[in-house]
C-alpha cells in the first residue's frame, strides 16, 4: 500500500513543475485524491461489492469534481492535472503513464451494453477539454489537443486537433526524458488549425491556376497577358487573409 502511495506521489513530481513537497501533493492535489479513491472503489468493484464501489466513487466525485467509474481499468503512472470536470466511463481502459488535463471526457456514444468507452494506450496525453468518445483506441504516445473531439481510432504517436479530431502530425514515440521537460512534447507551430491549412491550400491552388491561365493567354496575345497578370494579382489581394500569407 505504501509503495503504491509513493508511486502515485512520484508521478505528480515527474509531471508537475509546480509541486513543492509530498505533503502538498497529499493535501492539495485533487487528481491524486481521485486516483487513490478510484483504487479503493475499483478494489470493491472487482470483488462484487458494486454498490459500495459506486458509492465510494460518488464520494470521490463530490470531493474532487473528478468522476471515475469504479469499473474502469487504469494502469500505473496515471496523472490528472488540475482535474476539474474529468469524466472516465465504466469500460474505459487506460494503460500506464497516461496524462489527462482538466475537462477531459473519456465517454461513450451508445446505450448498449459492452465495450462503449475508449482504450487509451501508454504515454498518451489528452489536453484540457478534449472529448474522446466511443469504443475507439488511442495509440501509444498520441497527443490529443485541447477541446478536440475524437471519435475515430488514433494511430500511435499522432497529434490530433479540432472538431471532429483530425491528425495534423504523425511522429514516432518519445522517450521519458523528453516527456519530462515538455508535457505535450510538441511546440505551438505543431498544433495548427486544420481549416487554416485547407484555406492555405486552396489559395495556393488559385495562385497556381491563375499563373497557368496567364501563360496560356500570353501565347495568344501579349497585351492580354499583361492585363491578366494585373487582374489575377488584384483578385488574390482581395482574398481574405491574403496579405498575411504573403
Amino acid at each position: 500500500m505504501f509503495k503504491s502511495l509513493k508511486r502515485e506521489i512520484d508521478v505528480v513530481f515527474d509531471r508537475d513543475p509546480a509541486v513543492r513537497s509530498r505533503l502538498e501533493v497529499i493535501l492539495c492535489y485533487p487528481g491524486f485524491h481521485a486516483i487513490m479513491i478510484y483504487r479503493v472503489a475499483n478494489w470493491l468493484w472487482r470483488r462484487n461489492f458494486k454498490l459500495l464501489g459506486r458509492w465510494v466513487s460518488h464520494l470521490g466525485r463530490f470531493l474532487t469534481a473528478i468522476e471515475i467509474h469504479p469499473g474502469a481499468t487504469i494502469g500505473h503512472g496515471f496523472f490528472i492535472d488540475h482535474g476539474m470536470g474529468v469524466v472516465i466511463g465504466e469500460t474505459t481502459e487506460i494503460a500506464d503513464n497516461v496524462t489527462l488535463y482538466q475537462g477531459v471526457t473519456l465517454g461513450g456514444t451508445s446505450w448498449e451494453k459492452g465495450k462503449r468507452h475508449p482504450t487509451v494506450l501508454e504515454g498518451t496525453i489528452v489536453g484540457a477539454g478534449a472529448k474522446v468518445l466511443g469504443p475507439i483506441t488511442v495509440g501509444a504516445d498520441a497527443r490529443i489537443g485541447s477541446n478536440a473531439v475524437v471519435v475515430k481510432d488514433v494511430p500511435p504517436g499522432a497529434t490530433v486537433v479540432g472538431i471532429p479530431g483530425r491528425i495534423v502530425k504523425a511522429r514516432g514515440g518519445l522517450d521519458e526524458e523528453m516527456r519530462r521537460f515538455d508535457a505535450y512534447a510538441i511546440g505551438t507551430p505543431d498544433l495548427p488549425d486544420p481549416m487554416s491549412r485547407i484555406v492555405d491550400g486552396l489559395l495556393s491552388e488559385v495562385q497556381r491556376l491563375s499563373a497557368r491561365v496567364s501563360e496560356l493567354e500570353a501565347g495568344l496575345d501579349p497585351d492580354a497577358h499583361a492585363r491578366a497578370v494585373t487582374d489575377a494579382e488584384a483578385r488574390i489581394h482581395r482574398l481574405p487573409g491574403a496579405a498575411d500569407r504573403r
